[in-house]
């Protein structure tokens, strides 16, 4: 499997973020997107998960015999909000998920198993809201883990998370990387992930990109 980006241009209103982007993944490879307020990270996410249009350039994810498959059947988003209804419980929200992609790439963990992974066990009968904001965001991150998705995009995936969650986090990807997945993150901080590759927005309309690098 492949994700592989062209010459992608992005934009916000008639202002030109980024221009000329390009990368290529494989399985097991992740890359880091950085770059100041407002260079286009979190369009670039969303330009990459198919909930925008770029303005030019394309964006394909291929299978293993190289023909062309839907990014949304076969990718995660995780954007700045956790995609979670505050009234509904734990359990609840994760449960929807599962059913959602159900008929998708793969089985995923038990909603109590994705839970046990994020180091939240006992918190399923609780009210979604009733979290705090660490918490709410490490159960973000189990909606990964109840459907197997090999293409995980994260847009500031470590938001409200303290040390020890970012810990577990760089854990989570490190496994999924290992099984054979793929993830690119947008990030203004460090995310304790080794080999990656980098992308960098410069906020003056091109990307600086390189390979081969470890972030810790």
């Amino acid at each position: 499997m492949q994700a592989i980006a062209t010459k992608l241009k992005g934009r916000r209103g008639d202002s030109v973020l980024f221009e000329d982007v390009g990368f290529s993944l494989s399985r097991g490879q992740a890359l880091v997107i950085t770059g100041p307020n407002g260079s286009g990270k979190s369009t670039l996410l969303r330009l990459l998960a198919g909930l925008l249009a770029a303005d030019s350039g394309r964006f394909l994810l291929t299978g293993d015999d190289g023909a062309v498959l839907p990014v949304p059947d076969f990718a995660h988003y995780l954007g700045h909000r956790n995609a979670m209804k505050r009234e509904l419980r734990v359990a609840e929200n994760l449960a929807f998920w599962k059913s959602f992609h159900a008929s998708d790439s793969g089985e995923g963990l038990s909603v109590d198993a994705a839970i046990d992974a994020v180091g939240l066990t006992g918190v399923a009968h609780l009210p979604f809201g009733y979290l705090s904001a660490g918490q709410q965001r490490r159960i973000a991150l189990a909606r990964l883990l109840v459907a197997a998705r090999p293409l995980w995009l994260l847009d500031e995936p470590t938001a409200a998370l303290d040390k020890r969650s970012d810990q577990l986090f760089a854990d989570l990807v490190g496994d999924h990387l290992k099984k054979g997945g793929l993830a690119i993150a947008a990030t203004h901080q460090p995310l304790g992930l080794h080999n990656i590759q980098s992308l960098e927005l410069s906020g003056v309309h091109r990307a600086a990109s390189s390979s081969g690098e470890s972030w810790t």
